[in-house]
């Protein structure tokens, strides 16, 4: 799997088409959009918990950074929120800037396999994208249905 020779004046159109490609794949976003509103989903539906004296089970948004202790206040946890989403967009930007950059390799390489290599990218930013946004936001979405069940039961506004 050795690139094909390219020569320095390619490579500006190259990385121009590669970022065009990641900006406009709805992959790259996806998993960051998820996790983000899961999250304050989550967040947003603990804070009548937290105004009841509740304690925070999340270590990540506790005061002391130690599971059930006090939590952090909601603008901080807000900011929590959004580095853990930039994180996730970060992850994504590598991942499908890197699968570009194979998948522009192998088209070179194999060019009558274009549509067979551009279908297994899809196949890999998409199981990627997918297996992120799960990974991080499952809990939070449960939690989030839990805490909305939970402060129903207890008259909580």
């Amino acid at each position: 799997m050795t690139p094909a020779a390219a020569h320095a004046h390619d490579w500006p159109s190259a990385a121009a088409s590669i970022f065009t490609e990641v900006v406009a794949d709805p992959t790259t976003f996806g998993p960051a959009i998820t996790s983000y509103t899961a999250e304050r989903l989550d967040w947003k539906t603990s804070q009548v918990f937290f105004q009841h004296g509740y304690l925070e089970h999340n270590a990540q948004f506790t005061v002391s950074g130690f599971a059930d202790d006090v939590p952090v206040g909601y603008a901080a946890g807000k900011t929590i929120i959004l580095n853990d989403s930039l994180a996730d967009l970060g992850s994504s930007l590598v991942n499908n800037v890197t699968a570009r950059i194979v998948e522009r390799t192998l088209v070179a390489r194999y060019p009558k396999r274009e549509k067979f290599i551009r279908t297994i990218g899809w196949i890999e930013r998409i199981s990627f994208a997918i297996s992120l946004a799960s990974v991080q936001s499952a809990g939070h979405f449960q939690q989030w249905r839990k805490n909305v069940d939970r402060a129903r039961e207890l008259g909580y506004r």
